[in-house]
């Protein structure tokens, strides 16, 4: 039983990094995806929230993530993401905070985890 779900998983994880890497070339600024954090956050994107999902394997440890393109929005713009990835080109931190939507450890702990960005350039 194990296998299969593993094996499913898997093929999740397969067809997500496949949508992505065939999908996001006609993404939108702010376009979300959903896939399993085994996965890496393509560059443009940043995760913004973690969450635990028998479809991405067993355990404790957040294990799914959504991450938003942030590609293409204009120069002043704002958004909050998890401190799970590093900001794109052109992002800077503006400021830092705790948020629950972004733990993405087994052992969470209350230090800031998310970041307001903010597009400079």
């Amino acid at each position: 039983m194990f296998r299969i779900r593993h094996a499913a998983a898997m093929a999740t994880a397969t067809a997500a990094v496949f949508a992505l890497s065939t999908g996001p070339a006609s993404a939108a600024p702010g376009d979300t995806v959903n896939m399993c954090a085994s996965a890496l956050t393509p560059s443009g994107w940043v995760d913004v929230q973690w969450w635990n999902s028998s479809g991405c394997g067993p355990g404790f440890t957040p294990n799914s993530k959504q991450i938003k393109d942030l590609r293409g929005y204009p120069v002043g713009t704002q958004v909050n993401a998890c401190g799970s990835t590093w900001p794109p080109a052109g992002w800077t931190i503006v400021s830092t905070y705790y948020s629950s939507s972004c733990r993405y450890s087994a052992v969470p702990s209350l230090d800031p985890n998310t970041w307001t960005l903010k597009r400079t350039s």
